[in-house]
């Protein structure tokens, strides 16, 4: 689906305050709050907007510890086996498959490196699991929620860091939350 100007401004404005009133919305945009509402509906029903939720800081969690882990795997494996050996792993909080040497990229949280290193030796004795190469986060530079698919930001100005985490200094991170 393409997104028109009208509707590309509500979505940053949702994921600018994921809290924000219909009425809010529409007074940003230039609509009336039941114009907003059936833009959000039809843009939840074409799954463009696939869910609203929390955006809490992972360190308030015990999740102190983050790295991306490339995993080598044996021959052809498909993208789907990748997903079955990686997705009962609780620290895994996102997975790729990627060009390159490495088959897939992993995203881990663990609560400090022994934590990590649990996790990696799990992820290791997978079956089609060969090899691993970590590195560790040392700092979170930039964390949007999304980038517009020109490669601008999410701002409604076409700039910006909208998702910003809340682990920078001066920023906190932004609710989510669905309306009943």
């Amino acid at each position: 689906m393409r997104l028109d100007e009208l509707d590309r401004r509500i979505v940053a404005r949702l994921l600018e305050d994921g809290r924000a009133s219909f009425a809010q919305i529409g007074t940003a945009v230039g609509l009336s709050a039941p114009a907003v509402k059936r833009r959000v509906d039809r843009l939840r029903a074409d799954g463009v907007i696939t869910g609203f939720a929390a955006v809490v800081d992972p360190a308030a969690l015990g999740w102190t510890t983050e790295a991306f882990i490339e995993i080598f795997c044996t021959g052809a494996t498909s993208p789907e086996e990748i997903h079955s050996s990686v997705r009962g792993h609780p620290e895994v909080v996102a997975a790729y498959t990627i060009s390159g040497d490495a088959s897939a990229l992993v995203h881990v949280r663990a609560r400090d490196i022994r934590h990590l290193e649990q996790a990696l030796e799990r992820l290791r004795r997978e079956d089609n699991i060969t090899a691993t190469k970590t590195s560790i986060v040392l700092s979170r530079l930039i964390g949007r929620p999304i980038d517009a698919p020109d490669g601008r930001g999410a701002a409604p100005d076409g700039g910006g860091d909208l998702g910003a985490s809340s682990d920078m200094p001066g920023q906190t991170a932004r609710d989510r939350l669905s309306r009943p």
